[in-house]
């Protein structure tokens, strides 16, 4: 198990040193590059400001409750501030990250393993083309480029949320929530937030892509292939938000 586990590393590895190379033709990769923002970005933008505004909702009433619960007297105000930063530091960058692993990931697993399987990679290579470069790199970009901005966006709407939600409840006011959210926050929460979308992306595009481009057999590996994606994508982001945290907030 342990060397089938770096066995796969490996692979892995290997396959990020040719897609990681300069794109044979400028002009089919700037082609690809958009039809992957477009397939991978856009296409999750509704996903990401519907969850976006129920988690903020949610983390408002909650920050709330607590504060209404806690012994000392907490001002209203600090609902906004909590909210703003719970979403900035964490349900934004890794719960909407895992949410794409799980869209996008099974998206690239599977058009990679079925291109696998129907033999079109092996055309690709038997016509000279660097098939990983033509295949992944444009989606390394457009989910490193993308998907910062994806996760500003599910900030915006998940502080809007919880706006929604204190006009809905009446548990706070929206002078007491716009105050809170115009609270000082240090920019490393900031810079944190991105430093880890940008690892997360890099994961959701290129471990999805290791599956598929690795499948043997037909279409049922391929739908395996896209599972296993999905759960070791959600677990390289897991442990590298352990690893990160500890390097940038520590």
């Amino acid at each position: 198990m342990l060397k089938k586990f770096f066995t796969a590393i490996g692979e892995y590895i290997i396959l990020l040193g040719k897609s990681l190379q300069k794109p044979q033709k400028m002009r089919v990769f700037w082609k690809l590059f958009m039809r992957e923002i477009n397939d991978l970005g856009v296409n999750s933008f509704g996903l990401v400001i519907f969850t976006s505004i129920f988690v903020g909702a949610v983390v408002a009433i909650q920050m709330f409750n607590n504060f209404d619960s806690s012994s000392f007297p907490i001002p209203p105000s600090f609902v906004g501030y909590a909210t703003k930063a719970v979403l900035v530091l964490e349900f934004s960058p890794t719960i909407i990250s895992l949410i794409l692993a799980g869209k996008v990931g099974s998206y690239i697993a599977s058009s990679i393993g079925t291109m696998r399987v129907s033999e079109q990679i092996d055309a690709l290579d038997i016509m000279g083309v660097n098939s990983p470069n033509f295949l992944i790199l444009p989606k390394i970009f457009a989910c490193v480029i993308f998907n910062p901005l994806l996760i500003a966006i599910s900030i915006v709407f998940g502080i809007g949320g919880g706006y929604l939600a204190g006009i809905l409840t009446g548990n706070w006011t929206e002078n007491d929530y716009i105050v809170g959210i115009q609270m000082y926050m240090p920019n490393l929460f900031v810079y944190y937030a991105f430093i880890k979308t940008t690892v997360f992306a890099f994961i959701i595009a290129t471990v999805p892509s290791y599956f598929g481009y690795n499948v043997k057999g037909g279409s049922l590996e391929v739908g395996r292939a896209s599972t296993q994606a999905v759960v070791w994508t959600m677990v390289f982001i897991i442990i590298s938000e352990l690893i990160l945290t500890q390097l940038i907030l520590s």
